[in-house]
């Protein structure tokens, strides 16, 4: 009888230790489940959200609607004062643009395309813009590359003299395609900047990693927007895209007022504090930093994304910033393609990276293999 309770309680010895290290294992495997979701994503959506993509749409509103209001004086009475005062909206309207262009998802993303696609494309077809001008086509259904800010900077800088381009405005046709420009922009960003007033509390609830997350979606669209700049405003003017054969500066950003440096350092300064999570006010916020620092071996990719983007900026610094992006590739090109060269090199940190450790989703080609 001893020897029968002995081994009962054998029995259940073993039976509960075998529940206990069932129990430890699932309560193991859980916390390695739920290690990538400790992190806060909603909060970091209301980030996002509330203090960098909602502002920096509300400022490009109102500089938008001021370059609209400059662009109508200067082509009901063209002078050479009111094209300076149309320039100058212009430019300070697509500096706003810089902290954009990388927000095309939700109100930004309709069915003619994405705002993107009918604001920011360059260069700017100047032939096809002519075109249109003489057939006196002035609808809203224009293509891409005659219409937005490089289009209305075409018209606007030209590259004649500025009596010259004055004088051109003689033309009442060409002063309707330019205010149709401008209301056609102002419109499409009134949209937007509308459309995320309702959007808002749909963008921070979905926050899981899935590729129709608001994480994924955003993810996706940062590292498309630290592309355009290595694959287009450089990469492209420089030659090296799959296909060229040489370089082409004139298919530069803003290749006729000559700022495509300065629109270059805004653009980049952008998706730098986009990936801390700053807002348009300054304020440091919950960004993709905190999200890295909260999975393993993220502080350590932080560390490298923070070293190489300081080469970058060293890179990005040497460049004259009143000279012509496409003169400066003629001049010294091993110039800026140092910089290029850097670019390429920080690609793995913002997009293989980054993605493998936060286990989302790469859902566009850029097409070079990166």
């Amino acid at each position: 009888m001893k020897e029968m309770k002995g081994i009962a309680l054998k029995s259940l010895g073993i039976a509960l230790c075998g529940a206990l290290s069932l129990f430890s294992l699932k309560c193991g495997d859980k916390a390695a489940e739920n290690s990538g979701d400790a992190f806060n994503r909603r909060a970091m959506l209301e980030n996002y959200a509330d203090n960098v993509i909602i502002p920096s749409f509300a400022e490009l509103q109102g500089k938008t609607n001021a370059l609209n209001d400059a662009v109508a004086e200067f082509a009901q009475f063209p002078t050479e004062s009111r094209l300076l005062a149309a320039r100058n909206a212009w430019e300070e309207a697509y500096l706003a643009w810089q902290f954009c262009n990388g927000f095309n998802f939700g109100p930004a993303q309709t069915s003619t395309g994405t705002l993107f696609q009918k604001a920011g494309v360059f260069p700017a077809n100047a032939s096809r813009i002519e075109e249109f001008i003489a057939a006196r086509n002035f609808d809203n259904d224009l293509a891409r590359d005659a219409r937005g800010f490089n289009a209305i900077e075409y018209l606007l800088y030209d590259t004649v003299a500025t009596s010259q381009v004055v004088a051109k405005f003689n033309n009442p046709d060409r002063r309707q395609y330019l205010r149709t420009l401008a209301a056609e922009l102002k419109a499409n960003i009134d949209a937007v900047v509308a459309g995320w007033q309702t959007y808002r509390n749909e963008f921070v609830s979905r926050n899981g990693t899935d590729v129709g997350s608001s994480t994924s979606i955003l993810f996706n669209e940062f590292v498309m927007s630290f592309e355009s700049v290595k694959n287009f405003k450089l990469g492209v003017p420089l030659g090296r895209r799959p296909g060229q054969t040489a370089p082409e500066p004139k298919r530069v950003e803003a290749f006729y007022s000559g700022k495509s440096i300065r629109f270059m350092r805004e653009h980049l300064k952008a998706i730098e504090q986009f990936y801390y999570g700053i807002g348009r006010n300054g304020a440091d916020g919950i960004g993709f930093v905190e999200y890295l620092q909260s999975v393993p071996n993220g502080r350590q990719l932080v560390a490298q994304t923070e070293a190489q983007l300081a080469v970058v900026k060293n890179r990005l610094n040497a460049l004259p910033p009143d000279e012509r992006l496409s003169q400066l590739i003629v001049s010294n090109f091993a110039l800026v393609d140092a910089l290029h060269s850097e670019l390429q090199r920080h690609t793995r940190f913002f997009k293989s990276e980054m993605a493998s450790l936060l286990s989302l989703t790469i859902t566009f080609s850029s097409g070079d293999g990166d």
